[in-house]
Protein backbone atom coordinates (compact mmCIF):
# COMPACT_ATOMS: atom_id res chain seq x y z
CA UNK A 1 0.00 0.00 0.00
CA UNK A 2 1.61 3.37 -1.27
CA UNK A 3 0.81 5.94 1.64
CA UNK A 4 0.53 10.12 1.23
CA UNK A 5 2.91 12.00 3.87
CA UNK A 6 1.02 14.48 3.86
CA UNK A 7 -2.13 12.30 5.23
CA UNK A 8 -2.36 12.08 9.78
CA UNK A 9 -1.58 8.48 10.50
CA UNK A 10 -4.11 5.96 11.86
CA UNK A 11 -2.73 2.92 14.08
CA UNK A 12 -5.39 0.09 14.29
CA UNK A 13 -4.69 -2.84 16.72
CA UNK A 14 -6.01 -6.27 16.84
CA UNK A 15 -4.37 -8.52 18.80
CA UNK A 16 -0.29 -8.34 17.61
CA UNK A 17 -1.73 -7.09 14.45
CA UNK A 18 -0.90 -2.69 13.90
CA UNK A 19 -2.01 -1.31 10.66
CA UNK A 20 -1.28 2.18 9.67
CA UNK A 21 -3.96 3.77 7.55
CA UNK A 22 -3.21 7.45 6.07
CA UNK A 23 -5.82 7.45 4.32
CA UNK A 24 -6.74 6.94 0.67
CA UNK A 25 -7.66 10.00 -1.74
CA UNK A 26 -10.68 11.88 -1.73
CA UNK A 27 -13.22 9.75 -3.90
CA UNK A 28 -14.58 12.36 -6.59
CA UNK A 29 -17.46 14.23 -5.58
CA UNK A 30 -20.53 11.76 -7.19
CA UNK A 31 -19.37 9.25 -4.93
CA UNK A 32 -19.30 11.10 -1.80
CA UNK A 33 -22.73 10.51 -1.15
CA UNK A 34 -23.01 7.23 -1.67
CA UNK A 35 -20.08 6.39 0.95
CA UNK A 36 -21.78 8.65 3.48
CA UNK A 37 -25.05 6.61 3.16
CA UNK A 38 -23.15 3.62 3.21
CA UNK A 39 -21.30 4.66 6.55
CA UNK A 40 -24.62 5.47 7.77
CA UNK A 41 -25.87 2.24 7.61
CA UNK A 42 -22.93 0.38 8.98
CA UNK A 43 -23.54 2.63 11.99
CA UNK A 44 -26.93 2.32 12.58
CA UNK A 45 -26.33 -1.37 12.25
CA UNK A 46 -23.57 -1.49 14.91
CA UNK A 47 -23.91 1.48 16.75
CA UNK A 48 -25.98 0.27 19.89
CA UNK A 49 -23.72 -2.44 20.83
CA UNK A 50 -20.53 -0.16 20.20
CA UNK A 51 -21.68 1.98 22.75
CA UNK A 52 -23.03 -0.06 25.15
CA UNK A 53 -19.61 -1.92 25.24
CA UNK A 54 -18.09 1.19 25.67
CA UNK A 55 -20.57 1.77 28.42
CA UNK A 56 -19.09 -1.05 30.96
CA UNK A 57 -15.56 -0.07 29.98
CA UNK A 58 -15.79 3.46 30.49
CA UNK A 59 -18.51 3.25 33.24
CA UNK A 60 -20.80 6.15 32.28
CA UNK A 61 -23.03 7.23 29.68
CA UNK A 62 -21.50 10.57 28.49
CA UNK A 63 -18.39 9.12 28.42
CA UNK A 64 -19.01 6.00 26.13
CA UNK A 65 -20.71 8.37 23.78
CA UNK A 66 -17.63 10.25 23.71
CA UNK A 67 -15.17 7.27 22.69
CA UNK A 68 -18.24 5.91 19.64
CA UNK A 69 -18.45 9.65 18.54
CA UNK A 70 -14.78 9.14 18.10
CA UNK A 71 -14.44 5.95 16.72
CA UNK A 72 -17.41 7.26 14.52
CA UNK A 73 -15.34 9.74 12.89
CA UNK A 74 -12.29 8.05 12.66
CA UNK A 75 -14.21 5.44 10.23
CA UNK A 76 -15.81 7.84 8.11
CA UNK A 77 -13.04 9.77 7.54
CA UNK A 78 -10.60 6.65 5.95
CA UNK A 79 -14.41 5.42 4.71
CA UNK A 80 -13.02 3.99 1.30
CA UNK A 81 -10.33 2.48 2.76
CA UNK A 82 -12.66 0.88 5.95
CA UNK A 83 -14.90 -0.77 3.18
CA UNK A 84 -12.12 -2.46 1.28
CA UNK A 85 -10.86 -4.28 4.70
CA UNK A 86 -11.45 -8.14 4.86
CA UNK A 87 -13.99 -7.40 7.75
CA UNK A 88 -15.07 -4.35 7.86
CA UNK A 89 -17.13 -5.26 11.50
CA UNK A 90 -13.54 -6.64 12.91
CA UNK A 91 -11.76 -3.38 11.79
CA UNK A 92 -14.15 -1.19 13.53
CA UNK A 93 -14.56 -2.92 16.64
CA UNK A 94 -10.74 -2.59 16.30
CA UNK A 95 -10.74 0.79 16.36
CA UNK A 96 -13.74 0.92 19.38
CA UNK A 97 -11.72 -0.62 21.87
CA UNK A 98 -8.55 1.38 20.60
CA UNK A 99 -10.52 4.37 21.61
CA UNK A 100 -11.71 2.82 24.96
CA UNK A 101 -7.75 2.17 25.55
CA UNK A 102 -6.79 5.80 24.94
CA UNK A 103 -9.94 7.08 26.70
CA UNK A 104 -8.87 5.22 29.95
CA UNK A 105 -5.49 5.88 29.89
CA UNK A 106 -5.93 9.57 29.27
CA UNK A 107 -7.97 9.45 32.84
CA UNK A 108 -6.14 7.21 34.52
CA UNK A 109 -8.82 4.95 35.38
CA UNK A 110 -9.18 0.85 34.78
CA UNK A 111 -11.72 -1.25 32.82
CA UNK A 112 -15.16 -0.02 34.63
CA UNK A 113 -16.89 -3.57 33.84
CA UNK A 114 -16.70 -4.32 37.92
CA UNK A 115 -18.70 -1.33 38.45
CA UNK A 116 -21.12 -1.21 35.68
CA UNK A 117 -22.10 -4.76 35.03
CA UNK A 118 -21.76 -6.02 38.03
CA UNK A 119 -24.00 -3.75 39.92
CA UNK A 120 -26.37 -3.64 37.27
CA UNK A 121 -27.19 -7.69 37.37
CA UNK A 122 -27.32 -7.67 40.96
CA UNK A 123 -29.95 -4.81 40.46
CA UNK A 124 -32.11 -7.15 38.43
CA UNK A 125 -31.69 -10.06 40.40
CA UNK A 126 -33.05 -8.24 43.49
CA UNK A 127 -35.95 -6.64 41.61
CA UNK A 128 -37.25 -9.68 39.97
CA UNK A 129 -36.17 -12.25 42.39
CA UNK A 130 -36.55 -10.15 45.56
CA UNK A 131 -33.51 -11.70 47.30
CA UNK A 132 -33.30 -11.18 51.35
CA UNK A 133 -29.25 -11.28 51.66
CA UNK A 134 -29.11 -8.12 49.07
CA UNK A 135 -25.23 -8.04 49.97
CA UNK A 136 -24.70 -12.08 49.76
CA UNK A 137 -26.07 -11.24 45.88
CA UNK A 138 -24.13 -8.13 45.51
CA UNK A 139 -20.81 -9.90 46.42
CA UNK A 140 -21.28 -12.46 44.51
CA UNK A 141 -22.05 -10.59 41.52
CA UNK A 142 -18.82 -8.55 42.28
CA UNK A 143 -16.89 -11.85 42.22
CA UNK A 144 -17.97 -13.03 39.39
CA UNK A 145 -17.25 -9.69 37.44
CA UNK A 146 -13.77 -9.39 38.60
CA UNK A 147 -13.18 -12.89 37.78
CA UNK A 148 -14.31 -12.04 34.21
CA UNK A 149 -11.70 -8.86 34.09
CA UNK A 150 -9.50 -11.06 34.23
CA UNK A 151 -10.06 -13.43 31.58
CA UNK A 152 -7.93 -13.26 28.24
CA UNK A 153 -8.71 -10.76 25.83
CA UNK A 154 -10.57 -12.51 23.37
CA UNK A 155 -12.23 -14.40 26.32
CA UNK A 156 -13.39 -11.83 27.65
CA UNK A 157 -14.53 -9.72 25.11
CA UNK A 158 -16.90 -12.86 23.92
CA UNK A 159 -17.98 -12.89 27.28
CA UNK A 160 -18.82 -9.59 27.23
CA UNK A 161 -20.92 -9.16 24.31
CA UNK A 162 -22.45 -12.33 24.67
CA UNK A 163 -23.59 -12.92 28.11
CA UNK A 164 -23.03 -9.16 29.38
CA UNK A 165 -24.59 -7.31 26.60
CA UNK A 166 -26.77 -10.25 25.08
CA UNK A 167 -25.23 -10.04 21.76
CA UNK A 168 -26.17 -13.59 19.23
CA UNK A 169 -23.10 -15.52 18.74
CA UNK A 170 -23.06 -14.81 15.10
CA UNK A 171 -22.66 -11.06 15.58
CA UNK A 172 -19.89 -12.08 18.12
CA UNK A 173 -17.97 -13.92 15.24
CA UNK A 174 -18.66 -11.17 13.31
CA UNK A 175 -16.97 -8.40 15.21
CA UNK A 176 -13.82 -10.55 16.05
CA UNK A 177 -13.43 -11.91 12.87
CA UNK A 178 -13.77 -15.52 13.84
CA UNK A 179 -16.05 -18.42 13.14
CA UNK A 180 -19.16 -18.99 15.03
CA UNK A 181 -17.64 -22.57 16.35
CA UNK A 182 -14.67 -20.20 17.93
CA UNK A 183 -16.81 -17.82 20.04
CA UNK A 184 -18.45 -20.85 21.39
CA UNK A 185 -15.07 -22.41 22.41
CA UNK A 186 -13.78 -19.38 23.82
CA UNK A 187 -17.02 -19.35 25.81
CA UNK A 188 -16.42 -23.19 27.01
CA UNK A 189 -12.74 -22.33 27.98
CA UNK A 190 -14.19 -19.10 29.84
CA UNK A 191 -16.58 -20.86 32.06
CA UNK A 192 -13.96 -23.66 32.93
CA UNK A 193 -11.50 -20.88 33.65
CA UNK A 194 -14.68 -18.26 35.51
CA UNK A 195 -15.80 -21.57 37.45
CA UNK A 196 -11.64 -22.50 38.79
CA UNK A 197 -11.19 -18.85 40.09
CA UNK A 198 -14.79 -18.61 41.87
CA UNK A 199 -14.27 -21.54 43.39
CA UNK A 200 -10.71 -20.33 44.69
CA UNK A 201 -12.09 -17.14 45.75
CA UNK A 202 -14.76 -18.59 47.45
CA UNK A 203 -12.22 -21.02 49.30
CA UNK A 204 -10.78 -17.90 50.44
CA UNK A 205 -13.59 -16.14 51.39
CA UNK A 206 -14.40 -19.28 53.77
CA UNK A 207 -10.98 -18.94 55.46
Amino acid sequence: MQVDPERPVVRVTHGAQCVEDRGDPVPPDGTVHRLALTFDAFDARHHTVWLRYAHTQVGSRDAAETVVDATCARLLEHWPHVLAQESVARYAWALLKEEVAWWLDDHNREPALVDTAAFHAAARKLLHHEKRDQFDVLQREIRLYQSIARLPERQYDVVVLRHVLQVPDEEVAEYMGIEVATVRSHVRHARRRLAKDLDAGGTEAEE
